[in-house]
């Protein structure tokens, strides 16, 4: 244990976060989600248990977002779902960024097949315990100046 860090960060999950540069993703998925088969031999940690808010709090508690990319967080759409539509996994998820100072407007829905290819480019996958259907999202990595 250190002190000041949230008790979730693993030591592993630690690692993987603080190797990851500017620009790089962080994905953040639910315990159903085909993380072995569509990470491909990605950096994996799991955290079972633990919601998707719970484990996105935890990693962005040492993650600084992205400041120059539009939309430096975002989640899986659900499919055939009215635009704007968020399960409560999401809704969490975005009242945890706001609370942090992240615009709503900064958190983009991401159509499901769309957001298998952007796992592609994550840099780690951390998948939590969340067992609500669609309780994935990323986030970009930005600098500390």
């Amino acid at each position: 244990m250190l002190k000041g860090l949230d008790p979730l960060l693993t030591p592993e999950l630690l690692m993987h976060l603080s190797a990851m540069g500017h620009g790089e993703w962080v994905a953040v998925v639910d315990a159903n989600f085909t993380a072995d088969f569509l990470g491909k031999g990605k950096a994996l940690v799991r955290l079972p248990g633990h919601s998707l808010e719970r484990v996105s709090q935890a990693v962005l508690s040492v993650f600084p977002l992205a400041e120059d990319v539009a939309c430096p967080a975002a989640y899986m759409q659900v499919c055939h779902s009215p635009e704007g539509h968020k399960t409560a996994a999401q809704t969490s998820v975005v009242a945890l960024l706001e609370r942090e100072g992240v615009a709503a407007n900064r958190f983009e829905a991401v159509e499901r097949f769309a957001f298998y290819d952007k796992i592609k480019g994550a840099s780690v996958i951390v998948q939590s315990g969340e067992v609500t259907a669609y309780g994935n999202a990323m986030f970009c990595k930005g600098v500390i100046l």
